[in-house]
């Protein structure tokens, strides 16, 4: 099955020149290379400093806009910040607690950077009444940039009002206050990722090559690429708005795909130094190896700059750092790592030559699975299918203090707020309303308090419960600005555990005879969600047919994408039924260390499917292009698939371990955002290197036969002008 037909010599092309350039000037090309890590580590060392923090917000959405226009024309806005108080003789209505109480909102509302104060002890509002009456909220909105908020207001209110001991205990609390200490949390886990993914790799390697000069180098580029993507990024904030939690994709990814990009080009090396003298070894590895590499990172690219077209810049910094990691990656692997193996190749090249094809496991694999295609297919489908199962019943909901580990102080206030009060005062509904006079705005007060979910509704015309009034107006908190005024509905804490989504949408549903418009924490998510799904089927689309061209020119097949979109979709259907099972239903909780929230927010597995479908058809484009030259070299249609896989999956399976370890990291985080994207992505790259490049892939093309490597006629003329082509 297998030829020993000499193999093809690259083309005089760029990337052959490239290879012969790096070799002839080596050392020029690592002092360079010393000098831009420097460099780049000095200017990265302060980009976590230029990165900032994000709200679920859609810019131009209604409950922006509608924000917007309520913090100009009565500054007011959503309560993003809370004291929780608690009675020390146990009733927050006794003489001493409402005199504390009174004393502690007025001292909030004279802090310089604190907006709008709602306490318990002024609005006599039920809302921020605990059921059993030891417990009281004093709400707050803290305006200006998020950033700024968090970083530097929020720490301050939080140590000037943090109090036990008097006629009240108080605790701060807040969704603000929640996420601030999400991107904590999420900072030291970048910190301690860093120190276990770097000697964890270097260990890896030193195991899977057998020599250490290797394991050196690949990790030396790997952390020139970290270094130049960090400092990448740093530009990048400099010009637009990058989210915090963009430096941990940063770190994974930069890691991994260097350390698998070396991978394919330090074998590849090994190979050809077995037949050449090392200045056409290098200059043959960057032409063949180093080519697909290019073709991976383009691949790569794409699939991740496609959330640039989100209008999210909490998903758009993923989209940045999607890009300029695989270049800097590239840069190490194709530039960097040649000149050092020019200089020190002979410390990597292997003490023994390798064994013969036909004795390696994948060749006899593949064998095995293209005598008996059908069967071995089905098996492994079963399995993929299986593992995708639990995806049936996924749910998608709201981002909640379930995200953080259960000893953090801001969810031990949130969890002591939802089990001791009905209603979630800080995820009220602010409804701007204009051209309503008082009897009309009552009328709207009323029907609003009778939407399922509402427990109740305050304006000027009164507060509203069930559809009847239930205590007078407060004109000095809903005040008239001669055009309109506005109102607050308060969800239950059933409502917002449930649909959401559904409850705004009931809200906006509620008919008025005058200009209403909702704003608000529940509006907030929903109208990022609306725009979300809007986008999701342009940036799905977008994804496999950009891959879908790249796989055509590399390989001038129709066909081969096709296969490889399929192959894809099983892939990522069994992680996201995995994550459905451990994060969703909770299983596995207690050894992860997380509570499920029984359910999604919808963005990450959209970030999710963006990266793993890239790294997916990373490997797909490895395979494939050692089967196709090949192919190419031979004319066997099915030799070709068990020497390319026994060429490619090897280091395919190695590249797996690799970059599933770098993910799998951040499993040992306390954020479950990380976890997620930890586990998540560890899962595919395994799933997808084994099952399905090692059993799915060579079935279907055995199946297939004569049609693998087809195209209409006037795309095979395309191909030959313009086809991209690894030998």
């Amino acid at each position: 099955m297998t030829s020993t037909a000499p193999p093809l010599a690259p083309p005089e092309g760029a990337m052959l020149r490239l290879g012969r350039f790096t070799h002839r000037r080596r050392r020029p090309v690592l002092l360079a290379s010393l000098l831009i890590l420097v460099a780049a580590a000095l200017i990265g060392s302060g980009t976590m400093n230029a990165l900032v923090l994000s709200r679920y917000e859609a810019p131009g959405s209604e409950s922006i806009v509608t924000g917007d226009e309520l913090e100009e024309r009565f500054d007011i806005g959503s309560a993003n910040f809370l004291l929780l108080v608690t009675a020390a003789d146990g009733d927050v209505d006794s003489a001493a607690s409402a005199a504390a109480g009174a004393a502690l909102a007025a001292e909030l509302a004279a802090h310089d950077q604190v907006g709008r104060v709602d306490a318990y002890w002024d609005t006599a509002s039920p809302s921020l009444r605990s059921e059993d009456g030891s417990q009281a909220l004093v709400t707050a909105h803290v305006p200006g940039d998020v950033t700024f908020v968090r970083e530097a207001v929020l720490p301050e209110l939080k140590a000037a009002f943090t109090r036990d001991g008097g006629a009240v205990a108080v605790a701060v609390g807040g969704s603000d206050e929640l996420f601030r200490e999400v991107a904590q949390i999420a900072r030291e886990d970048f910190l301690l990722a860093e120190l276990i993914v770097i000697p964890g790799l270097l260990i890896l390697l030193v195991v899977l090559y057998r020599r250490p000069a290797a394991a050196f180098l690949t990790v030396g580029t790997g952390l020139f690429a970290l270094a130049v993507s960090l400092a990448a990024m740093r530009f990048v904030a400099a010009a637009t708005e990058v989210s915090t939690f963009a430096a941990n994709l940063i770190l994974v990814m930069s890691m991994g795909l260097a350390v698998d990009y070396c991978l394919f080009i330090v074998n590849r090396f090994r190979e050809e130094s077995a037949l050449h003298d090392r200045a056409e070894a290098v200059a043959r590895t960057v032409a063949s190896a180093g080519r697909t590499v290019v073709f991976s990172a383009v691949t790569v690219a794409a699939s991740l700059s496609v959330l640039l077209l989100m209008p999210f810049p909490f998903l758009r910094s993923f989209g940045y750092a999607g890009i300029v990691v695989p270049l800097a990656a590239v840069l190490g692997a194709v530039v960097v790592l040649p000149a050092a193996l020019a200089v020190w190749g002979r410390k990597v090249e292997l003490r023994r030559p390798a064994r013969p094809l036909e004795r390696g496991r994948w060749f006899r694999l593949a064998t095995a699975v293209m005598r008996r295609p059908v069967l071995w297919g089905t098996a492994a489908l079963l399995l993929v299918l299986t593992l995708a199962s639990p995806l049936t019943g996924v749910r998608f909901g709201v981002p909640d203090e379930r995200s953080l580990p259960e000893d953090a102080e801001s969810r031990i206030v949130t969890d002591q707020v939802t089990a001791g009060f009905a209603d979630e005062a800080t995820d009220a509904m602010l409804v701007l309303v204009d051209g309503a006079d008082e009897a009309g705005l009552a009328a709207y007060a009323a029907d609003l308090s009778l939407v399922d979910g509402i427990a109740q509704v305050d304006s000027a015309a009164g507060r509203f419960v069930d559809g009847a009034a239930v205590a007078p107006g407060d004109a000095g908190r809903f005040a008239w600005d001669g055009e309109g005024t506005w109102l607050s509905a308060v969800p239950t804490v059933d409502a917002m555990r449930g649909d959401p989504y559904a409850l705004v949408g009931e809200v906006r549903a509620v008919e008025a005879p005058f200009a209403v418009s909702v704003s608000g924490y529940p509006a907030d998510l929903a109208d990022f969600r609306e725009a979300l799904l809007d986008r999701l089927p342009l940036i799905l689309g977008l994804i496999v047919l950009v891959t879908f061209v790249i796989l055509f020119l590399m390989t001038g097949s129709v066909v081969a994408p096709v296969k490889a979109t399929l192959l894809n979709a099983l892939s990522l259907s069994a992680m996201f039924g995995a994550l459905v099972w451990i994060f969703q239903d909770g299983n596995l909780s207690g050894l992860i260390g997380f509570t499920p929230q029984g359910s999604f927010e919808l963005s990450v597995p959209i970030l999710m499917f963006c990266v793993a479908y890239g790294l997916s058809m990373d490997y797909e484009i490895f395979m494939l292009a050692r089967i196709k030259e090949e192919y190419d070299r031979t004319g066997d249609r099915f030799g070709s698939i068990a020497v390319g896989l026994q060429r490619s999956a090897p280091l395919v399976t190695a590249a797996a371990l690799v970059l599933a370890f770098t993910f799998a990291v951040y499993a040992t985080g306390d954020v479950v955002l990380l976890q997620m994207l930890g586990i998540g992505m560890a899962l595919a790259v395994a799933v997808d290197a084994t099952v399905i490049r090692g059993v799915l892939l060579p079935s279907l093309m055995r199946l297939t036969g004569r049609v693998n490597w087809w195209a209409p006629a006037p795309l095979r003329r395309l191909h030959e002008r313009i086809g991209l082509r690894e030998s």
